[in-house]
């Protein structure tokens, strides 16, 4: 059988060394006799996974003491919703959300926030991150929301991600395809969401990071079950939480730490961005249309200049073992996500295609 690449953009390729300890594990976890499917939430085996999921977690991104992390079901979709309702309680009516808009998750984002409050997109560009000097914020909006990694269209925040300025400003950062890549500075942040499919586990986990002074600040129309206060009070168990997706979270947690913590995720993904990009930026064949200085290390969406050629070359892709490389239906063209679990010889394995079919076509 051909090796299989998989560069998904989410569900996305999980680390082999997880999956084979999920299977051996899948019928009795550490001698308890049960799955930890069939595991009750509040027991005592689920409770032990879930604190080491939440430590590693915790320890891996450096968390201050001072912020909570929720484990909590849904996505980036439903996380776009559960902000502005948890986080407008203690403002007024007509209180105003401010926005960078970078692209399709920002737009989402944005149409949410729409329902509950006032929207100020305070810069918007699709191909590069605004500098920051252009951002005309609203003095005394509730919150800034930017989507630090833009999963379709491949605009990430860099290289200044860490070196915004701001003061007096609460930032919620959607970083649901790039967390784990790279160290950051969470202290900088109100509230940080993932969605868990990309670099983290499967769907239908999302992880928030959230400082503890916006705690208890949720609209009364919001549901018991999304308040982060009651959430965070009941330690994510306030709801059945999402236990099987916990348990490979923490799996992908430890795999992290083994590896070499985020630092050395962050030096591979630029890796494997540089060894990508080099080759479609050396060949007239293909092109890119993100700023290169915004260009995004987990999602790197390209296109073939004729693009008649689409389909010959997602065929000869797949019959080589690389497969998921479509691009979004909304923009078209290919993308290759290299997630963290994505080895480097995948990269290599896309760039030898790459260069095989333009030599073939020309």
């Amino acid at each position: 059988m051909t090796h299989i690449f998989n560069f998904s953009a989410g569900p996305a390729v999980l680390p082999k060394e997880v999956l084979a300890q999920a299977a051996a594990e899948m019928l009795d976890w550490h001698g308890s006799g049960m799955s930890v499917m069939e595991m009750s939430h509040r027991g005592p085996e689920f409770i032990s996974i879930y604190q080491a999921a939440e430590r590693d977690l915790r320890e891996l991104l450096a968390v201050p003491d001072n912020y909570k992390i929720l484990f909590m079901q849904g996505g980036g979709l439903s996380q776009n919703a559960l902000i502005p309702l948890n986080l407008l309680g203690h403002k007024p009516d007509g209180a105003t959300i401010d926005f960078i808009h970078t692209g399709s998750w920002s737009e989402k984002s944005i149409k949410e926030a729409r329902k509950y409050a006032n929207v100020n997109i305070a810069a918007s560009s699709t191909t590069a991150v605004p500098p920051q000097a252009e951002w005309q914020l609203t003095p005394g909006a509730a919150y800034l929301h930017m989507c630090t990694n833009e999963t379709i269209g491949g605009v990430e925040y860099q290289p200044d991600f860490n070196d915004l300025r701001l003061q007096d400003v609460t930032l919620v950062a959607d970083m649901s395809s790039h967390i784990l890549s790279r160290e950051i500075d969470v202290a900088k942040y109100g509230v940080i969401f993932a969605g868990a499919q990309k670099n983290i586990g499967p769907a239908g986990v999302t992880i928030v990071i959230i400082r503890e002074d916006l705690l208890g600040k949720a609209l009364p129309v919001c549901p018991s079950a999304f308040d982060f206060k009651l959430v965070a009070d009941n330690e994510s168990m306030y709801n059945t939480p999402p236990t099987y997706g916990i348990y490979i979270a923490g799996l992908v947690f430890q795999w992290l730490k083994r590896q070499g913590g985020v630092a050395e995720m962050s030096r591979r993904a630029q890796a494997k961005a540089d060894l990508l990009y080099a080759a479609l930026d050396g060949s007239d064949f293909y092109e890119t249309r993100v700023a290169p200085s915004n260009r995004s290390r987990m999602n790197v969406p390209f296109y073939l200049k004729d693009e008649s050629r689409n389909e010959a070359f997602l065929a000869g892709a797949k019959a080589r073992g690389l497969l998921q490389l479509k691009g979004h239906k909304s923009v078209g063209g290919m993308r290759a996500s290299i997630y963290n679990a994505m080895p480097i010889e995948g990269v290599q394995a896309l760039v030898a295609y790459l260069n095989e079919f333009a030599g073939q076509h020309k």
